[in-house]
Formats: C-alpha cells, structure tokens, sequence
C-alpha cells in the first residue's frame, strides 16, 4: 500500500489547481484493498462560513448515478427479469422514434452503452426547466440565448410526459443502432423506467433495497430532504464566462428532474461511494455483501464502443484498457454545484472518488493525477502520447463552422490567426491543437478535452464529437 507521504507531489499540485480554477471546495479518498490511506479535503463546503469539506461532505454525483442504473439492470439480469439483449419496446412499449425500423433494433444494451444512434435531445433540459426557471437569482449569469431555447420547451414532470416528448421529436439517427457512440442521457431515463416495470418498485426504492442499504450507504439519497438534520451538505456554486474568464459564484438552487433520476440525480459522499466502487475492484462484492455476480462484473467492465481517445464505454462505466500498463474504470459525473469522479484499478486493488462543488472543476484531470502520482509518476503526465501537428490553414477552413445539438449545446469553431478556435457558452475563447487526423485537443489550465471532426461519405466534415456527443455542423 502507497503512503499518503507519497501522493506529496499530487497534494501540492492539488493546492495549486483548486486555487487557480477558482474551486470553492475539492475532497478526494482513494483506498488499497477497501481501506482508505488518502484522504484531503481543499477549500471549503461553504466558503464564505469557511466550513470544511471532507469525505463525509455530501454532493450530487451526476452522471455516476449511471453506473448504479447499470449496476441494477444487472441484478435484474440475473434473477432472470429481463436479457440486456431485448428490446426496449418490449418493456416499454410507448418508445417511439422518427424511424421505427431502428426503434424496434435497440435494445437494453445500446441503452447502456450510449450506441442506440439517437442524437443529443433537449429531454433533459425540458426535465430541469423547472429548476432553472427557478435561478431568478443567477440570471444575470445565464446565457441568454440558452434562456431562449429553454423557454420554448415544455416542462416535463411524469414519465408519461417524458415519453411523449421524446416520441414527438424530429431528427435523423447519427446510425443503425450499434454502430455510433454519442451520449444520451434519455438513454437512462428509459433504463430506470424499465427498472420500475420489471421490479414492481420506484426506481429509488429498488435502489435502496438492493444497493445502498446494503452496502450501508447512509448518507447516500435521492433527494436533499431526506437528510434534514444532516449538517455536512456542500454549498453549491456555479461558474459563468465573463470578459472571457471564468467568473464563480455561490448559487442556492439545486437543480432536480425526477423523470430523469437514473441518469444522474444521486447524492453521497466520499466515504459511501468508496464503499460502492468496491465492487467493481472486488468481482461483485464490497466487504461481505455481494451485490452481482463476478460475471456481471466483467460484463460491465467490457469495452464495447471507443467514446473517445484511448477510452471505451462498457455499461455505465467508461474503460481505459491501457492507463499506464493497467486495465482503468470509472465515471464521471456534472451537475449543477457538483462535479464527480470515480476510478477504479482493479488490478492493483485501488478505488478512488472525488468530489468538487463547482461543475466547471477540473475533477477528472485531478483524480487522474492522484492516479500517475500513485503510479510513481509525474502529476501531469499523460498514458495518451500525441503530439502537436502541422496542419495548413486550408485544411483548419474545413472545420470551420457552428456545430449544436436539440440538447442545446452550440460551439462556433473558426480559424483565427492560423488556429483553430472555439468558443462555448462554458468556457472562454480556446485555441485547439491538432494532434492527429482530424483530432484536436482543448487545453485549458488543467483541463483537458479531445474534439474529434467526423467525415461523411464524402470526406466533408459533418459532425463533431465533443464533450462525448455529436453535434451537427449547421453551416
């Protein structure tokens, strides 16, 4: 087991990180056979009370909350309810889509692993509507043209309602399902509609009775009022870009959307989710309880579709089958007030989680860090070796354009001064580096993202993937 004296050169790294990107609060744990031997917490839950923030601090997880979504399919799976391999109209049968040729094609599988080939959808934003109408507080922070776009939405409240709206929308499968990946959050809004009809029970109280109460996750709920007397919840803070800088603010609104709970609406804290990712260290089990089969397990962890450089989708779980010479898992996960990070080296017994209540932190890139640290190696260090190319300026014209998707992201790329730039509602004006065939890199202090340009068949740009999506060039 590595002493917490040897994980030095990520701790001051850590420090100067948290300090540069403005991050109110930073807490992570990682842990060599279940038991903890690194544990920091940096900054604050509430910065302005100058209250601490550790492994008990209580966050949402955002997208994490996938893998437990994934991890109940499993057990259901298991006790012979239902085949990852079916259809999903067979649980569901109100799912409809533009092409029902494709409808009747997916299956539970493709629901898991983002390939059902539906692009991104405004489902989810039309979930949170409610929520965000609710930031009267934060308006000046909020982009304009998003407000817009969001006014224009229903308000979703019911599975019903959820299911209607995605059978009303209009566009063009990126594929045959199977065959491309691009993140779908509707995706698991379906999974957990489908856990609740096989089960008999909410998707919240499966759950709880099959994964949280018996890993003893306690201060691990679905909504914040189910723990009123718990003192240790984190602030939450939220970023916007102003003179094209990241400006940070304390918000007091969360951000909830029932319909779409198994996609990403859980809460925990370090100490319960280091108790979760045991079991996919441990073959199925975390301490004495066993949770899934040991087969399970490696169904889950395999690769099935690459969803960006050097890293594959399995079910609700992400795989870098090459970190440094090891076998790498784990999730991430965004939502306002909170980013998360979980990563598991089963092969050398490791689990880690960590936590930020700021979305815009770099979380992934510092629990990767902590990882290399770990490794004996250095905190910046990559296991991705690609380096700047040449690329002339009348092939950088190409990819020129205004690239957006229904779940209203847009990004305008355009050559300026010889580099290829972006610009977001999220982040400041950034110039791409080319490190390879139509793949490009966005640096940003510690933040990283590879944009890949996706070709028609005809060699014309079309797509791009970004932020593991596809979005469509529009001109």
């Amino acid at each position: 087991m590595k002493k917490s004296l040897e994980l030095q050169e990520f701790d001051d790294y850590c420090k100067k990180v948290v300090d540069k990107h403005k991050i109110p609060g930073f807490t992570i744990g990682l842990a060599s056979y279940g038991e903890m031997f690194f544990e920091r917490g940096y900054g604050y839950r509430n910065v302005k009370e100058k209250l601490p923030i550790n492994s008990d601090t209580l966050f949402g997880i955002g997208s994490v909350t996938k893998s437990l979504t994934c991890v109940a399919i499993m057990q259901l799976q298991e006790q012979g309810n239902l085949s990852v391999h079916s259809p999903v109209t067979y649980y569901i049968p109100e799912f409809k889509t533009p092409n029902k040729e494709y409808t009747d094609k997916i299956t539970i599988h493709h629901l898991m692993t983002h390939t059902t080939g539906i692009p991104p959808l405004a489902t989810l934003y039309a979930t949170l509507k409610r929520s965000i109408l609710n930031d009267q507080d934060d308006y000046e922070y909020i982009n304009i043209k998003q407000l817009e776009e969001l006014n224009s939405l229903p308000s979703i409240k019911s599975t019903e309602q959820l299911l209607s709206f995605m059978a009303d929308q209009d566009y063009e499968f990126l594929g045959e399902p199977g065959k491309e990946f691009s993140y779908l959050n509707d995706g698991y809004a379906l999974l957990g509609i489908i856990i609740e009809r096989v089960s008999g029970q909410s998707y919240e109280s499966y759950l709880k009775s099959h994964i949280l109460s018996p890993l003893k996750m306690n201060h691990s709920v679905f909504y914040f009022e189910e723990l009123a007397h718990y003192e240790n919840i984190t602030t939450i803070y939220d970023s916007c870009v102003s003179n094209n800088k990241i400006e940070v603010f304390r918000s007091n609104n969360h951000w909830e959307g029932p319909p779409m709970i198994a996609a990403a609406f859980l809460k925990s804290t370090v100490n319960d989710m280091l108790k979760y990712a045991e079991i996919f260290r441990n073959n199925g089990k975390s301490g004495n309880v066993r949770i899934l089969k040991p087969e399970s397990v490696e169904q889950m962890l395999t690769p099935f579709i690459e969803c960006d450089v050097g890293k594959y989708y399995g079910y609700g779980l992400r795989i870098i089958p090459d970190f440094f010479g090891y076998k790498l898992v784990g999730h991430g996960g965004a939502i306002k007030g909170s980013r998360t990070k979980m990563f598991v080296l089963p092969e050398l017994n490791l689990t880690s989680i960590a936590f930020a209540n700021l979305q815009t932190a770099p979380t992934v890139e510092l629990t990767t860090s902590a990882l290399t640290n770990f490794l004996g190696k250095g905190v910046k260090q990559s296991n991705i070796h690609l380096k700047e190319i040449d690329v002339p300026l009348k092939k950088l014209k190409q990819y020129e354009g205004h690239y957006a998707s229904q779940e209203l992201m847009n990004i305008q790329i355009w050559v300026d001064n010889g580099k290829l730039t972006i610009k977001t509602a999220e982040l400041p004006t950034t110039e791409l580096i080319p490190v390879n065939k139509d793949l490009f890199l966005l640096k940003l202090g510690a933040f990283r993202e590879f944009i890949r340009f996706l070709r028609n068949s005809r060699g014309e740009v079309f797509r791009v993937l970004f932020m593991v999506r596809q979005l469509t060039k529009l001109e």
